[in-house]
């Protein structure tokens, strides 16, 4: 395994499967982008209003969104790299609003468990560097999740 996956679902809203598959994807996803071993990451799902509380507390964005990421390997100017003994590298905290996920799926015209899947991914590249503050990098970006999603399983229907 190289991916150490905490998932908490503060909406209890889950079934264990669909809790799985996004494990298998994440999984999937630190394969393809050669993450090291024993890499760790949290995913947490949680309702539109605790959602709204974490964009508005630290991004200053008073309003839900569908997913935000926290890198927690990122290293600042000035700041010392410690490094641990057999300690898995942590990554960073993924945040999906569970509604939002619902919302988007209907209006995208795929499932819910896809939708998932793709926050899950783009959470996901987001805690290993990936952006899309620019054209290219957004085109660099969502290649990489419809690859995986596609490769996983997890396409959007054909219209």
């Amino acid at each position: 395994m190289r991916l150490i996956i905490d998932s908490i679902d503060e909406t209890e809203e889950l079934q264990d499967d669909q809790l799985k598959i996004i494990e298998e994807v994440l999984q999937l996803a630190a394969e393809l982008e050669s993450v090291t071993q024993n890499a760790e990451i949290s995913v947490t799902f949680v309702s539109n209003e605790r959602i709204q509380e974490v964009n508005r507390d630290y991004r200053g964005k008073d309003q839900p969104t569908d997913v935000i990421s926290f890198a927690l390997e990122e290293m600042g100017e000035g700041e010392i790299e410690v490094i641990g003994v057999d300690m898995p590298q942590v990554l960073g905290d993924i945040i999906i609003s569970i509604p939002r996920a619902k919302e988007q799926a209907e209006e995208y015209g795929h499932t819910f468990i896809r939708e998932l899947g793709f926050l899950a991914v783009h959470g996901f590249l987001h805690l290993l560097g990936y952006d899309h503050e620019t054209k290219a990098d957004e085109e660099i970006m969502f290649n990489k999740q419809k690859e995986l999603l596609d490769h996983y399983g997890l396409k959007r229907p054909s219209v």
